[in-house]
């Protein structure tokens, strides 16, 4: 969200039964601000965002497409946790409930 100002830092949490990826507001609260469903989602790395500069994009952010055809865009902290997210993601969209 520092880079750009109309996105937000979040906190998320990846959950498998039921297949879901919470996300919360960072500062604290208990309850969720909302969720992705995964099951069926598709995951892939973004190399390249038509209306960014190249100084937002650093090759670390991921999308998530859910059954229902809503795109997510995600960044991550580094390249290594954006694979590790990806990887994460992936498998609870496969075996999750």
């Amino acid at each position: 969200g520092h880079r750009r100002k109309n996105w937000k830092v979040r906190k998320f949490v990846l959950r498998e039964d039921p297949a879901y990826l919470h996300y919360y507001d960072p500062a604290g609260g208990e309850e969720p601000l909302g969720a992705i469903h995964l099951r069926g989602s598709i995951v892939t790395a973004v190399e390249d965002m038509p209306d960014s500069k190249k100084y937002d994009v650093d090759n670390i952010l991921f999308e998530i497409i859910t059954a229902n055809d809503i795109h997510y865009y995600l960044q991550a902290a580094s390249s290594a946790e954006r694979t590790e997210w990806i990887r994460a993601i992936q498998a609870v969209a496969r075996s999750g409930k």
